[in-house]
């Protein structure tokens, strides 16, 4: 049950649009088998009553569902491009919370094997539980659910994935591997799978082995990017070569780049998607947004060709469960 609201007015000035917007955004409690979960919704002014598109946001180790929203601060840096997304496309936005794990941060159950330092919780069953629930009091289409994960919170996307797969129209990851030892089973329900990643993650390597996070131990390894695209471009049958975008590039300040590659033609059935940043560090790009000078230095360079909410939603945008399921 709800309990505390409050109303979040949000300025963007994304490709200088500088019309004010405003969001509620409210507190909720599911109560599950290991406690009492938390989770945010933000529902931006002028949604339709029913059938909403939702992505469902899941943060990094040690991050937390405000901080998705832009209600918090991370090292120093608060982000509101999702918010900025959600108010702009009208897109309903869920944002739970993981549990603590054994280091006392927050953290999400994923599928790597060897990441002691992962929350014990049952987080599959607990996203199942917010689903029926998005549906079910907050109008969510049950064909029009996705989502997207950061680092810690994009294993749990991908173990969602192959779990829940029948229930989603499509998973997003930012800097994350698919795990190298696993405690889940492969993948066997195709889906489309959005993702973004760094080549100069220092954090999550871009090539696969031990994820390092900030040189504390326990947190596993993972495959190399290219072996996690494949994993589910395999599985959804599609062939390379990908088609392939350079984005302009907007600062030249900015060091790194960002190139999109696309396996699949049609934007509504299934395809696997790669926003490369050569250069980019362990965190998303923006076009309006910086990182502090410590945390840039901590997890590596932004790049700021792209907004990652604004692809991700481009991606996911049209579609849409039903049309994905075996006919």
């Amino acid at each position: 049950m709800t309990v505390r609201s409050r109303f979040a007015f949000l300025f963007s000035g994304l490709l200088g649009w500088q019309s004010a917007y405003a969001a509620a955004i409210t507190t909720h409690e599911l109560a599950r088998p290991e406690g009492i979960r938390q989770f945010h919704v933000m529902q931006p002014e002028g949604m339709s009553a029913t059938l909403r598109p939702v992505v469902i946001l899941l943060h990094g180790h040690g991050a937390s569902a405000a901080w998705m929203l832009g209600q918090s601060a991370f090292g120093g840096y608060r982000s509101e491009d999702w918010a900025k997304l959600g108010a702009s496309k009208k897109v309903l936005l869920i944002a739970p919370d993981g549990m603590k794990a054994n280091d006392g941060k927050q953290a999400w159950n994923d599928c790597r094997a060897d990441a002691t330092t992962n929350a014990p919780s049952d987080d599959v069953g607990f996203l199942s539980a917010l689903i029926d629930r998005a549906i079910s009091e907050f109008g969510a289409d049950p064909d029009r659910i996705y989502v997207f994960g950061t680092s810690n919170g994009g294993g749990m996307a991908y173990r969602a994935g192959i779990v829940l797969g029948s229930r989603l129209a499509a998973i997003g990851v930012q800097s994350s591997l698919m795990a190298a030892r696993s405690n889940c089973m492969a993948p066997t329900h195709p889906l489309p799978v959005f993702f973004t990643h760094g080549t100069a993650d220092r954090i999550a390597p871009y090539g696969g082995g031990a994820v390092t996070a900030f040189g504390l131990t326990g947190r596993g390894s993972g495959l190399s990017v290219d072996e996690s695209v494949d994993v589910w471009r395999k599985l959804a049958g599609l062939p390379d070569p990908p088609v392939s975008y350079r984005y302009p590039h907007l600062h030249t300040s900015d060091k790194t780049s960002a190139t999109r590659l696309t396996w699949g033609v049609d934007p509504a059935q299934l395809q696997v998607e790669l926003l490369r940043v050569d250069g980019g560090g362990h965190t998303g790009s923006s076009r309006t947004e910086t990182l502090p000078w410590l945390l840039r230095k901590l997890i590596g360079e932004m790049n700021h060709d792209e907004d990652t909410p604004e692809a991700a939603w481009r991606f996911f945008e049209h579609k849409r469960r039903q049309a994905l399921q075996p006919r």
